[in-house]
């Protein structure tokens, strides 16, 4: 990963502004705000206030930010060109935070691609959290970052988060990923099912719930083990986990175990002592007893 944007200077990137200059031009523009005047949207002015977003000052940036947020889709071609190419990290960061103000699908191509090769994490999470905003529309890039091999694991932490806001708002293309071929992208849609599982009730969310505890891939049942212990409903959950307690994967018995001590199944408890007999492996024992001795009753 490169450890800055590509070095495509243009006339945009060489606009500097003194500190002079910018107390000037951010005085007039929150002048502006105030007076529920928008911004002038000229390019120049623009390019100056994205030049802006540099300043050292958190304030300045602040006004620069809003005012461009103001200006709206016609300062988007400008905040893009920066979020790609602005070489200074300050400004980058503050271009993707400001496309989260305007929120337009023109920027996506950007975002992701800001997400994808941009070395600062700041500028990722800020990308992401601009294709939240967005919505549905941004889907398809967050997915194509889950099934890229190549994809880090921040990145690919990153855009489970974005899916798992951006499906609330997109349950049928949520439940499609949930069943898809890949299976990061199914691990990523399980654990976004929690909102449509308890503020809708979805039916279908539940069944593709239960079916991901028997998935071929152990992370797809892990993060369906964890889930179900998020959902607050032990008399569902509770027969559904105790298989799990079983499984060959030692993550996913250990998800299930902490997912019954989250619901407070205190049934469980006979079958963890039994099952503690048997195990193995060092760390499941140590969640095991941890869980027993989380729902013991207390004397």
């Amino acid at each position: 990963m490169p450890d800055t944007p590509p070095n495509h200077a243009t006339e945009q990137d060489q606009i500097q502004l003194s500190e002079e200059e910018a107390s000037e031009l951010a005085k007039e523009l929150s002048h502006q705000l105030n007076s529920g005047h928008l911004p002038d949207a000229d390019p120049e002015q623009i390019q100056k206030m994205v030049a802006g977003l540099g300043d050292k000052r958190g304030l300045m940036r602040l006004t620069f930010a809003e005012s461009l947020g103001q200006v709206g889709k016609t300062a988007v071609p400008a905040l893009c060109h920066a979020l790609r190419c602005h070489k200074n990290v300050t400004v980058r960061r503050a271009a993707a935070k400001t496309l989260t103000l305007i929120g337009d699908t023109a920027a996506l191509d950007d975002l992701l691609h800001a997400l994808l090769t941009d070395s600062d994490p700041v500028v990722q999470g800020s990308a992401v959290g601009a294709m939240v905003v967005i919505g549905e529309e941004a889907l398809d890039g967050l997915l194509s970052v889950l099934s890229n091999p190549n994809s880090t694991q921040m990145q690919l932490g990153m855009a489970s988060w974005g899916l798992s806001f951006v499906g609330a708002r997109a349950p049928e293309r949520l439940r499609e990923a949930a069943t898809s071929s890949n299976a990061e992208i199914r691990t990523a849609a399980i654990a976004a099912l929690g909102d449509q599982i308890q503020a809708l009730e979805d039916e279908s969310a539940r069944d593709l719930l239960i079916a991901a505890l028997n998935d071929e891939v152990a992370d797809v049942r892990a993060e369906a083990s964890t889930l179900l212990g998020k959902l607050h409903d032990a008399g569902w959950a509770e027969p559904l986990l105790k298989p799990r307690l079983s499984d060959s994967i030692p993550q996913v018995r250990k998800n299930a175990a902490l997912a019954l001590m989250k619901l407070n199944a205190t049934e469980a408890i006979p079958e963890i002592k039994e099952l503690i007999n048997s195990e193995e492996d060092p760390g499941v024992k140590a969640v095991f007893r941890l869980t027993i001795n989380q729902l013991k009753p207390n004397d």
